[in-house]
C-alpha cells in the first residue's frame, strides 16, 4: 500500500509522544523543526528529551483514559492532540492507543508497527522553507535514507535566500505580468536561473529579466526514440520534465507523458501513414502560438525529428516566426527497430553501408521514389520506411532491375511494441510472407545480407 504524501501545518499545534525512550527521542527530533507543541508522556524520560526546553514533560504512567478524555474534551486541562505517536515498549498499550485514535480519527503513528499506523514518518529533508518527505511504504527504509541523501546533496546552500527573494518579488511580478500563463512561465525562468547560478540575480539582472518579461517561449523538437519510453535521450527527458506544453503524436510510448508536469498542456496531433489527424501547417501554427504565450514547448516525435519526421519543416517555421528552438536527436526507427530485432544495419563482410529512403512519394506514377534504378545497384543494406502498401511494388521493381531473388529481406512491424512482427524471407517471397503474418504499418522493410542475421 502506498502512502499519500500530505504536508500538515504543525506550528503551535499539540502533539503527544507517548513513551520516553530513544524511539520517542527520534520522533521528537523530527517534529521539533516544525514548531509543534510537543508533550512527552512517560514514567521515565531519557536525559536527551529532558534537556529539550521546548518539550513539555509529563513524568507519569500513561492511561488510555487520558487520551479519551482529551479527545472527547472531558478534561479542560488536556488539549485534543493533532497527532499522536505511540512509542512505548509495550506492544499492547501501543495497539490500544492506535485503536482509540483511529476511532476518533486522530492521526496516529505506532513505532515499528506499520499496520497500526494511520500515518508514517518519512525520511525528511528540511532546508529552511523546503520540506521533502520520502517514503517507501515501509518496504525499504534504506532506500528512503539513500534518496534523502541524494536530494540533500543536490540542494544549493543558499536555498532559503532564493526562496525569500522569490517571495519578495512575487507582487512585483503580478503587477507587471497580469496574464497567468506568462506569469507562471516567468516564475519558472526565475527559479531555474537562481538554481543554475546558485545565487539570486543582481538588481540590474532582475530589471532586465522583468523588462524582457519572458514574453516569447521556446520549442524543443525532441526525438522520443522508436517505441519504448526508455529509448529517449537524457536531454530529451529533462526537457520533457520541464516543459509547460507538449505536442505529441501516435508513434510515442504513452508512458513518456507520465514524465510531463500535471500543470502542462497536453496536445495530441497524431500523424501517421494514412491517418493524418492534423495537417502539418496546423501543427506548425500550434507550436508558434504556444511559444508566443511564453511557454516552454516540447514537440515530442517518434524516432528522430529529422529522419522522415518533418522536423525540418517545423524548425523552419519556428525560425521564420522568431521562436527560440532546438532539436534533440532520437534513435531513428530505421536503425533502432532492426537493432531490437537482432539485425545490425551494417556488418563487416555483409554490409558496408546503409541506405534509408521513403517507400512512398506522390511525385512519380507508381508512387515509388524517383531514381529507383539507382537503388537496385546499391551495395549494402536498403531500408524502406512508410512502405507496407508499396512492398509488392518494391520487391517486383528490385527484381526487375536485377536484384537476385534470394537476396535476404525482412519486414519488421510494430517497432518496439510489446507484440512486434518479425518476418524473414527473400525478395521473391517477403511480400507474401508479410501479408500472411499480418504485418501492418508502421513497419521497416530491410533488404540485404544482414536481414538473415538475428543477434538477439
Amino acid at each position: 500500500m502506498a502512502y499519500f504524501p500530505l504536508f500538515v501545518e504543525l506550528d503551535k499545534q499539540p502533539v503527544w509522544v507517548i513513551g520516553g525512550g530513544q524511539v520517542a527521542l527520534r520522533k521528537v527530533k523530527k517534529l521539533l523543526p516544525y514548531g509543534a507543541r510537543i508533550t512527552v508522556i512517560a514514567p521515565e524520560i531519557v536525559e536527551e528529551i529532558d534537556e529539550i526546553s521546548e518539550v513539555v514533560k509529563r513524568k507519569e504512567c500513561f492511561h488510555i483514559s487520558m487520551l479519551e478524555q482529551a479527545i472527547c474534551q472531558m478534561d479542560d486541562r488536556l488539549e485534543i492532540p493533532t497527532l499522536v505517536i505511540a512509542a512505548t515498549d509495550q506492544q499492547r498499550l501501543n495497539a490500544e492507543i492506535a485503536t482509540v485514535c483511529k476511532k476518533y480519527r486522530v492521526p496516529v503513528n505506532v513505532a515499528d508497527d506499520l499496520e497500526q499506523c494511520s500515518f508514517v514518518f518519512p525520511a525528511l529533508v528540511k532546508e529552511g522553507k523546503l520540506s521533502a518527505g520520502i517514503c517507501t511504504s515501509g518496504v525499504s527504509p534504506t532506500a528512503s535514507a539513500y534518496f534523502k541523501n541524494v536530494l540533500k546533496e543536490t540542494l544549493p546552500e543558499n536555498l532559503d535566500d532564493i526562496f525569500d527573494w522569490l517571495e519578495e518579488k512575487r507582487e512585483e511580478v503580478k503587477e507587471n505580468i497580469p496574464e497567468q500563463k506568462k506569469r507562471a512561465s516567468f516564475y519558472r525562468c526565475l527559479f531555474e536561473l537562481c538554481i543554475a547560478n546558485e545565487r539570486i540575480p543582481s538588481e540590474e539582472e532582475w530589471m532586465k529579466l522583468l523588462n524582457e518579461n519572458c514574453s516569447v517561449g521556446s520549442v524543443a523538437l525532441v526525438g522520443a526514440g522508436c517505441g519504448k519510453a526508455d529509448l529517449i535521450t537524457v536531454r530529451g527527458l529533462r526537457l520533457l520534465q520541464q516543459c509547460e506544453a507538449v505536442v505529441y503524436d501516435d508513434l510515442i510510448d504513452p508512458e513518456l507523458l507520465g514524465y510531463v508536469s500535471e500543470t502542462a498542456e497536453r496536445i495530441y496531433m497524431g500523424k501517421r501513414s494514412g491517418y493524418h489527424s492534423a495537417p502539418q501547417e496546423e501543427i506548425n501554427q500550434t507550436l508558434i502560438q504556444l511559444a508566443n504565450q511564453g511557454l516552454k514547448v516540447v514537440r515530442l516525435k517518434g524516432g528522430d525529428p529529422y529522419v522522415f519526421g518533418r522536423g525540418g519543416e517545423e524548425m523552419l517555421a519556428l525560425k521564420e516566426a522568431g521562436i527560440p528552438c532546438q532539436e534533440v536527436p532520437g534513435i531513428p526507427s530505421p536503425i533502432g527497430v532492426p537493432a531490437e530485432m537482432g539485425i545490425p544495419v551494417t556488418h563487416r563482410g555483409a554490409s558496408r553501408g546503409v541506405h534509408i529512403m521513403t517507400a512512398h512519394t506522390s511525385d512519380t506514377l507508381d508512387g515509388l521514389p524517383e531514381d529507383f534504378e539507382a537503388f537496385a545497384k546499391l551495395h549494402g543494406t536498403l531500408v524502406f520506411v512508410m512502405g507496407m502498401k508499396q512492398l509488392p511494388k518494391i520487391t517486383a521493381r528490385l527484381l526487375e532491375l536485377g536484384k537476385c531473388e534470394d537476396t535476404p529481406a525482412a519486414v519488421l512491424s510494430g517497432g518496439n511494441s510489446p507484440n512486434p512482427i518479425d518476418v524473414r524471407g527473400d525478395l521473391s517471397n517477403i511480400a507474401k510472407m508479410a501479408a500472411e503474418a499480418g504485418a501492418v504499418s508502421p513497419a521497416i522493410i530491410l533488404i540485404g545480407e544482414v536481414a538473415k542475421l538475428d543477434l538477439r
